[in-house]
């Protein structure tokens, strides 16, 4: 039995691990690599090789770092059952649509800027939006808790892994030479104080563990400080009447949870309530399946988000159109304009903090985590300047970065998850993390739990 990790080894985006036994092979995630200049060619050259080996795909949750590659499976041949809870699949089919038509809207503007040239070159994108709508056929669903056997040597279960809706640990029990080993893929966990989402499943055994660190090295804020500096974010800007407050927030999950934040505070009265703008087709799409899914999710979160987007007086406008976005522009000050994408690499929150990072009055908070390479990395990292749409603009509004809000787990919660295991597992191997950050949550197991634990590289494998 062999397990290869593709992606999302000495890195977080790119979720991908390929499983192989005498009789099947398959894979845990299928995902997007994101961030930096190398993730374009690595996504070219993912998956080339087996595809037409393998036999399912087992999916951990809807975000495109893993689950972006979905479609390139199909477009390279795959036609075999992808494994995913109803939630994800609704979730995807909002997702990877929208992932391919970025990438073909990317090869169009090049082609414009480069001339004949570049014409010549025939440059396509990694999959097409017809690609990425057929590979929504593979999608079966499966329930949290329920056993199911993709294969006759294999059977799974999916726990809540209370990252976004649908989100999943992946239990997997493999037989091979009379033998059944148990696998446990942690996709990415959620935290204990998510205003939107229950604990974390607890997992009790495993003989191999693949678990997530992508902040295996810091402890996230209090939830209450959270609410703290999210108040005096909000209120720094829009109280003063002069400025405006801008979220890149991830459109699956993130805008939904700062959503119920928002709606808790203007329910106790620690913020008045502002023009609300969503300003991204796809969140606008993901909070209806959310409102779809209600029962997933914590009862008061839910009465919080009926309470804030239901009925004439809704201080939220969905903001559908392209015309509707670039009259954003017209509003100096009095707004709370939640966009996508999450880390500034692309979509419409670029005109919104082009129109704003520069005015010292204006506030932007960034509720998610911002991967290497990514504009939004360099803003909170201190740039003094970005570049948007080949202009220089300087960053001068205030930046807020909200850790405590992040949908991942943070080191003691990570570790406390890992410390339910009743016995170590014979393979612990930690994924979606930068190497000091996975480095330092693996120095921090062996301290806490006694446990050996390994940092794979990405393209390696290990015998199990």
């Amino acid at each position: 039995m062999e397990l290869s990790f593709l992606g999302a080894a000495g890195e977080v985006t790119g979720s991908c691990f390929l499983l192989r036994t005498e009789s099947v092979r398959f894979l845990v995630d299928c995902g997007l690599f994101q961030g930096g200049r190398e993730a374009a060619g690595k996504n070219k050259r993912a998956l080339v090789s087996d595809v037409a080996q393998l036999d399912f795909v087992l999916l951990t949750h809807a975000h495109i770092d893993h689950s972006g590659l979905i479609p390139r499976l199909w477009s390279l041949g795959f036609r075999g059952p992808i494994y995913a809870t109803q939630a994800t699949i609704e979730l995807l089919s909002v997702l990877l649509p929208d992932s391919a038509y970025l990438a073909e809207a990317a090869v169009a503007r090049r082609t414009r800027r480069g001339g004949r040239a570049v014409a010549d070159q025939n440059p396509t994108p990694l999959y097409t939006v017809a690609e990425a709508e057929a590979s929504l056929s593979l999608l079966r669903p499966v329930r949290y808790d329920e056993s199911f056997q993709p294969h006759q040597s294999i059977r799974c279960v999916f726990r809540d892994a209370a990252h976004i809706l649908g989100a999943a640990i992946v239990e997997v029990w493999a037989e091979e030479h009379g033998r059944t080993r148990k696998l446990v893929f942690s996709g990415d966990l959620g935290t204990p104080h998510n205003p939107l989402l229950p604990d974390p499943a607890v997992v009790r055994s495993a003989d191999m563990l693949c678990v997530e660190s992508t902040y295996g090295n810091r402890a996230h804020r209090t939830f209450a400080a959270t609410l703290d500096e999210i108040v005096l974010a909000i209120n720094g800007s829009l109280a003063s009447g002069r400025g405006n407050v801008i979220v890149p927030a991830f459109a699956v999950g993130r805008t939904q949870e700062f959503l119920c934040v928002l709606a808790d505070l203007i329910d106790q009265g620690r913020v008045p309530p502002p023009r609300i703008f969503i300003d991204s087709p796809m969140a606008i799409r993901a909070t209806d399946v959310t409102l779809r899914h209600l029962a997933l999710i914590d009862p008061r979160a839910a009465t919080l988000l009926r309470r804030l987007l239901e009925g004439p007086r809704s201080p939220v406008r969905f903001v559908h159109t392209p015309s509707e976005s670039r009259s954003l522009a017209d509003i100096a000050h009095g707004a709370l304009i939640i966009s996508a994408s999450g880390m500034c690499e692309g979509g419409r929150i670029l005109h919104h903090l082009k129109q704003n990072l520069s005015r010292p009055e204006c506030g932007v908070i960034f509720p998610g985590f911002q991967a290497l390479g990514t504009r939004g990395r360099r803003i909170v990292d201190g740039a003094r300047s970005v570049t948007i749409h080949g202009e220089s603009v300087p960053v001068r509004a205030k930046i807020f970065t909200i850790g405590g809000l992040s949908a991942h787990a943070d080191q003691p919660t990570l570790l406390e998850w890992l410390a339910n295991f009743r016995e170590q597992p014979r393979h612990t191997f930690l994924v979606h993390g930068e190497p000091p950050v996975s480095e330092a949550f693996g120095e921090a197991i062996r301290e806490r739990l006694g446990w050996e634990v390994a940092i794979p590289a990405r393209g390696s494998s290990v015998i199990l």
